[in-house]
């Protein structure tokens, strides 16, 4: 358990930095969308990616090329992707959540929190931590398509332009 053999050792010492390098040139090559985490589709890749790298290191089985592949194949598979779903807009229905409405001027949509499964008190939290106390001053609460609850004080709304994209209760 806490040593097997040197080759062991000698072979991560000697694939890992190779490995490390080749994540970060396909990271490089494959472009900063890459690893964006603009929705859950892409925090699968990015886990998915680490995953592979670990493999890499760890696994005796996986050789360096098998591993590099791999890497190669998520990153064009996360390319392909990205394209697609910037050019057409079913697919990025079928690929991404779009956002929700959870809090509409004050108050908390029902419904809307049982359909994304989330309770008022979390979207109560989230307005906290952004440094809002009275939820009458805020304009709305947006679970967004990477899963992070945005918080839009009524002060700051505007013309509310940014919230054209996420579709309103009524």
């Amino acid at each position: 358990m806490w040593f097997d053999t040197w080759s062991d050792v000698l072979r991560v010492l000697l694939v890992g930095p190779a490995s490390y390098l080749t994540v970060v040139l396909v990271l490089r090559a494959s472009g900063k969308r890459t690893l964006a985490k603009l929705n859950a589709f892409d925090l699968v890749v990015t886990v998915a990616l680490g995953s592979t790298l670990a493999t890499i290191f760890l696994s005796k089985d996986v050789s360096w090329v098998e591993g590099a592949v791999a890497l190669v194949v998520l990153a064009v598979l996360q390319m392909l992707v990205a394209a697609l779903t910037s050019r057409v807009p079913f697919a990025r229905q079928v690929v991404t959540a779009g956002p929700t409405l959870l809090l509409h001027d004050g108050l908390l949509l029902e419904d809307a929190l049982r359909a994304a499964r989330l309770t008022g008190a979390e979207v109560r939290q989230a307005v906290r931590g952004s440094g809002v106390g009275d939820l009458s001053t805020v304009a709305a609460v947006v679970l967004e398509s990477d899963g992070s609850l945005s918080v839009i004080e009524h002060a700051q709304a505007g013309d509310r332009s940014a919230l054209v994209d996420v579709p309103t209760p009524g």
